[in-house]
């Protein structure tokens, strides 16, 4: 076989792996949003209803309370990250850490990134235990918290590591200090920095196993931080191997809105990147 011969078949391999990869994903999504729409069509405010008493078995009610379990976790999970992923990117740039330091966090981070979630889960669930605790929603929080942590420091980093050295060398060049500095470079890597943010709380939001070992489930509206607390992964989950038709479609309508917040939030990644795009050297201008 010439070489122009396996050009042209591997060309012809990436082509139908990438239809397939879109092909697949677009039927996940287009058999989850039809089947979940259909539900919302016949039962609309299924999603902000809170449940009935006997929720997994009749479908009385709706899914309320995984809606609000999931936002009361992911949410402060997400602004707790967020500053620690950030305070860490900064302190792996070489104005504070040597480069063997900043290999070796690196290198931690990525081993943090492969874990499966299960894992921290399990961890989590092994301190509730020691300290003689029970799953509730603040330890969800810590769980999630933990498990964005390394994707937002290695998005932040990387980010950062993008900016040309000009903006430093500016900066620095103006008087200004190293706190200064780092507020001027973060600004500049804004749009990968803000990608981080979305993608830690796109995968935060759509987790289970992290979730069930340390927020427990519950088919309650959540009543404090220290009750116990169900998210939309885990209702899924639950709902789906029901033997309830009705609790098996209220899965579907709770998958369809977990898909349509996840594509939501990449829509808003776009578009944040794009608006702070002017920030960074050479960005647009509005």
């Amino acid at each position: 076989m010439d070489r122009y011969t396996e050009q042209r078949l591997f060309g012809l391999l990436a082509r139908a792996s990438a239809a397939l990869i879109v092909g697949v994903l677009a039927l996940v999504v287009g058999v989850t949003l039809y089947r979940g729409g259909r539900v919302f069509l016949t039962d609309p405010a299924v999603a902000i209803t809170p449940p009935g008493s006997r929720y997994m078995l009749d479908g009385g009610g709706g899914f309320l309370h995984a809606v609000l379990g999931s936002l009361f976790i992911v949410v402060p999970a997400t602004v707790i990250a967020m500053v620690l992923s950030l305070s860490t990117a900064i302190y792996l740039q070489s104005d504070y850490s040597s480069e063997r330091t900043s290999e070796v966090i690196n290198m931690f981070l990525n081993v943090l990134w492969g874990t499966p979630p299960i894992v921290y889960g399990v961890f989590v669930l092994t301190v509730i235990i020691a300290v003689g605790a029970q799953t509730s929603l603040i330890f969800g929080v810590i769980a999630i918290a933990i498990f964005q942590y390394p994707i937002m420091t290695r998005y932040a980093d990387e980010a950062l590591k993008a900016t040309p050295d000009t903006v430093k060398e500016a900066s620095y060049g103006l008087g200004a200090t190293r706190f200064e500095t780092a507020r001027v470079t973060v600004r500049a890597a804004l749009p990968g920095v803000i990608a981080g943010i979305i993608m830690g709380f796109a995968r935060g939001i759509g987790d289970a196993a992290t979730v069930l070992f340390t927020a427990g489930r519950s088919t309650q509206m959540p009543g404090g931080p220290f009750d116990p607390a169900t998210t939309l992964p885990i209702l899924i989950f639950e709902q789906a191997a029901s033997f309830n038709a009705e609790v098996r479609s209220h899965a579907y309508a709770a998958s369809f809105v977990l898909i349509v917040a996840v594509l939501a939030l990449i829509v808003v990644s776009k578009l944040l990147a794009g608006r702070y795009a002017r920030f960074a050297p050479g960005g647009r201008q509005s």
